[in-house]
């Protein structure tokens, strides 16, 4: 579509726009503005105007006094307006339904009578036609909406029925392009969002820059649901396509957060609670220890893994079992996660095991990699996200695969995992403090736990200049940790031998090794009570006990 020459007549409640540009308005309190389309040439059937702020309602109204059935109210606010014939101009209104000023940006569109009408068959709005994209979000999945479209027609003309057949000749024939289009990573402001905003309003624009995620037709539904990324700015917009004639409208874009700029408890601004940050610290920190040192220091690998299994899926319980707190949760889980890596050194401790505990740690790599397999766009297959029975047995197998190898190559598959597996917890460490998508690798499995109805959304996360970044330091990490751990273990044992299993030896070769002076001395429980004796027991004077005689 091209843009046309548009004027806001510049007084006391006008604004002047430039010809086929953004034009940045304040809308001050009580305040009405006009906006007044001039000289419309007569090939154009129908204009949008579209009006966007950063997280602020504005009124779009046909009338000077916003009415519910011509008026919208919302964040990404557009109108649709029909032309009739010699129609030249048009007039409409902006206003501000909140006791305080709005500012935001805003754009007339035109489109010719070939074009497909967005949300012109729409059954939901209350508006006759509604070219909106709707955005609803909630901790799991952002759900994208929006009206069907129906096919162009000249000034004047009925429109074309919407239901009544569904042949060639008819809205049916329609296909919808779903964009979205990610804004810079932690940049929460308005400057930045205006910007993403004239880079997609259209729908040159939206194709050359935006990511296609699918095409619908018109007998699917007219929903999608995405990953919701708290923080992460994402424009979403639908193009409409006739194939027929070749012709393409947009919809009015939205954009979401994930998050509120008005709550004083995390908010945007305020993202990330201190609990998670002071968790994921020190997770961060015995992390980079396993890393380097993990094989060396064996009882705290197991206990860093056997902690971080417990916990997980302790907190996906808790979750989906009881409405407790957050930090009540994580703290819970944190308590169980210890009780699980006491767990998982004991049993070694007590039964000497080495297999048995590296197939728990081949189980860790193995989600970690799984996880990675299917936060590709693999992830977003249509099997995947229209089957969890597909999906847990591909995860499932991938997972079980590695302690497989593991079994061949015990001493370097643990070494492996604590390469990996310890940079992955910096990662997330520095995720509590700096957004990273890495994050989501894991982020998006436990909200497929927790949300029977994440299956069905999008899990498209950005890449930007601070995840590849990350991305270089998790590489180095794992590769340095691993090239370390093999270089120093290479003349060692294996593993370390079995405490339990030593004082056992060492208890046996004491009491058949009659020459070992070990032999004999008492045992410990002999040893203790004979300690305990000399404490409480009276001192006799040392010397002569009888009198001397004369």
């Amino acid at each position: 579509p091209s843009e046309i020459w548009c004027v806001w007549l510049l007084s006391k409640y006008r604004v002047t726009f430039l010809p086929g540009a953004f034009q940045n308005v304040n809308v001050s309190l009580n305040e009405t503005v006009e906006a007044v389309v001039t000289r419309i040439p007569p090939d154009v059937a129908f204009i949008t105007l579209q009006f966007h702020t950063l997280h602020r309602n504005a009124t779009l109204s046909y009338t000077r006094i916003p009415d519910e059935s011509l008026s919208l109210t919302a964040v990404d606010s557009g109108l649709l307006s029909a032309l009739q014939p010699a129609q030249t101009q048009l007039l409409l209104f902006l206003s501000s339904p909140e006791e305080e000023p709005v500012s935001g940006t805003g754009v007339f569109l035109s489109y010719s009578s070939t074009a497909p009408v967005p949300g012109a068959c729409n059954l939901e709005s209350s508006l006759d036609v509604d070219p909106n994209v709707y955005i609803s979000y909630n901790l799991y999945e952002t759900t994208v909406r929006f009206g069907p479209a129906n096919l162009g027609n000249e000034r004047g003309q009925t429109p074309a029925a919407c239901d009544v057949s569904t042949a060639s000749n008819t809205r049916w024939r329609l296909e919808y392009d779903v964009y979205q289009y990610f804004l810079p990573e932690s940049d929460l402001s308005e400057s930045s969002l205006f910007s993403g905003l004239q880079a997609v309003a259209n729908a040159r624009g939206m194709a050359a820059s935006g990511r296609l995620v699918v095409t619908l037709k018109s007998t699917d539904k007219t929903a999608m649901a995405f990953s919701s990324i708290p923080g992460q700015g994402v424009i979403y917009s639908v193009i409409v396509r006739d194939p027929m004639l070749n012709t393409s409208a947009s919809y009015v874009p939205a954009h979401t957060y994930a998050c509120s700029f008005t709550s004083t408890l995390d908010g945007c601004q305020t993202l990330g609670k201190i609990s998670t940050k002071i968790f994921f610290t020190i997770a961060g920190l015995a992390g980079l220890f396993i890393c380097f040192f993990g094989h060396r220091f064996f009882k705290c690998e197991l206990f860093c893994m056997g902690f971080s299994f417990a916990a997980f899926f302790f907190f996906v319980l808790i979750t989906r079992t009881t409405q407790l707190d957050y930090d009540i949760r994580l703290t819970v889980s944190a308590v169980v996660g210890v009780v699980g890596g006491v767990v998982l050194v004991i049993s070694w401790w007590r039964f000497g095991s080495v297999m048995a505990c590296v197939v728990v740690v081949g189980l860790m790599l193995g989600f970690l990699v799984a996880a990675i397999v299917l936060f590709t766009p693999l992830g977003d297959l249509d099997v995947f996200r229209n089957s969890d029975v597909v999906f847990w047995v591909t995860f499932c197998c991938i997972m079980v695969t590695l302690p497989l190898l593991f079994v061949r190559w015990p001493r370097e598959g643990n070494i492996v995992t604590c390469g990996i597996v310890g940079a992955y917890a910096v990662v997330l460490a520095v995720n509590a403090y700096v957004y990273t998508s890495l994050s989501y690798i894991t982020l998006n499995i436990l909200k497929r736990f927790l949300n029977n109805n994440f299956s069905a959304a999008f899990t498209d996360a950005p890449f930007q200049t601070i995840d590849y970044a990350m991305i270089t330091v998790w590489a180095l990490l794992g590769v340095c940790g691993v090239v370390l751990q093999l270089y120093r273990e290479r003349s060692r044992p294996f593993f370390p031998p079995s405490p339990y299993l030593m004082w056992l030896q060492e208890r046996e070769r004491r009491k058949t090794n009659v020459l070992d002076p070990s032999h004999h001395v008492p045992s410990l429980p002999g040893r203790l009570v004979e300690r305990v004796r000399q404490l409480i027991g009276r001192r006799e004077p040392a010397g002569e006990h009888t009198p001397l005689l004369l």
